[in-house]
């Protein structure tokens, strides 16, 4: 049975328990850096798996993350951070981690096996849904049994992966492979391979958010502002685009119960509340789109007063 790539030793990790510690730092270091590279050969199927995303999304479907272990805390950053940053429907994510959320606190790894607690947790999955199954090593059970019955059930996979020719590509939609060089700590896959997921989580859900039209020049123009911070930045994000003055700003952001998109509109010219909200279901919930909208209806609107 050949190695897997993610148990391999490092080629520079001889004697590393002898080293100072500046190097031993050093090398681990470079050893994330090189893995984060890992991410740059898999930009097209990340392209493609955000369209999935999207799609999903879009249609009232779910995003099921479903991971083990280390992969499994890199899912969980990814997921719980989506509903406050891109104002995506907590309903519409679901997070399947084996033995739970409870067993991230001490990490037992044998969840990881169990493919009957799998296909429990699986019963969630829907034939609308995108299944985001991660595992470093591409054959975690649990990740391979939730990835079987989610096929089955007409649902979207993106399988990501560290290891090519891996197992839990035979069942994707999408497959993506960081192939990551071997850890300086041999199999610690939280070190090397987990940073190049944490990257490609990244990477695929803004992408995704950018599709479902939630950020707008770098703004994103969809999130959930619950606190102070958030309410400062979603004015000054409503006073850049609309070019307005900040203060303005705060008072459209008022009148539409805190939505940036419905702000910009209503500090653009739209009538009402009801009215910017039309115009983006319009548009798609695309910003740009609905200022177009909106600019174009006024063109029209002066140039028949004229007449």
């Amino acid at each position: 049975m050949s190695q897997k790539a993610t148990e391999a030793k490092h080629g520079k990790a001889e004697g590393l328990d002898t080293r100072a510690p500046a190097d031993i730092l050093a090398l681990l270091a470079s050893g994330q850096q090189d893995a984060a590279k890992a991410v740059d050969a898999a930009i097209p199927a990340l392209s493609d798996a955000a369209e999935l995303v999207a799609m999903a999304l879009r249609k009232g479907g779910k995003l099921v993350y479903a991971a083990a272990g280390s992969s499994g805390l890199m899912a969980m950053a990814d997921a719980l951070e989506l509903p406050g940053t891109y104002g995506i429907a907590r309903e519409q994510i679901a997070l399947l981690l084996a033995g739970g959320i409870s067993n991230l606190a001490d990490m037992q790894g044998t969840p990881e096996d169990d493919v009957v607690l799998a296909a429990k947790d699986a019963e969630v999955i829907a034939e609308a849904d995108c299944v985001l199954a991660v595992s470093a090593s591409g054959s975690t059970p649990y990740v391979l049994k939730i990835a079987e019955i989610a096929r089955g059930r007409g649902a979207k996979i993106v399988a990501i992966a560290n290891n090519p020719g891996a197992r839990l590509f035979d069942a994707a939609d999408v497959s993506v492979l960081l192939q990551t060089p071997p850890e300086v700590v041999a199999g610690s896959t939280r070190m090397g391979a987990g940073t190049a997921q944490k990257l490609a989580f990244n990477m695929l859900s803004t992408l995704a958010a950018i599709k479902l039209g939630h950020v707008h020049d770098g703004h994103m123009v969809n999130l959930r502002a619950d606190n102070d911070k958030l309410r400062t930045r979603a004015a000054g994000m409503v006073a850049e685009i609309a070019g307005i003055a900040l203060d303005d700003a705060a008072d459209w952001l008022k009148i539409a119960d805190g939505s940036v998109k419905i702000a910009v509109l209503l500090a653009a010219g739209a009538s009402d509340v009801d009215t910017a909200r039309e115009i983006l279901i319009r548009s798609d919930q695309m910003l740009r789109k609905a200022l177009a909208e909106l600019k174009m209806t006024e063109t029209t609107v002066k140039r028949a007063a004229k007449r």
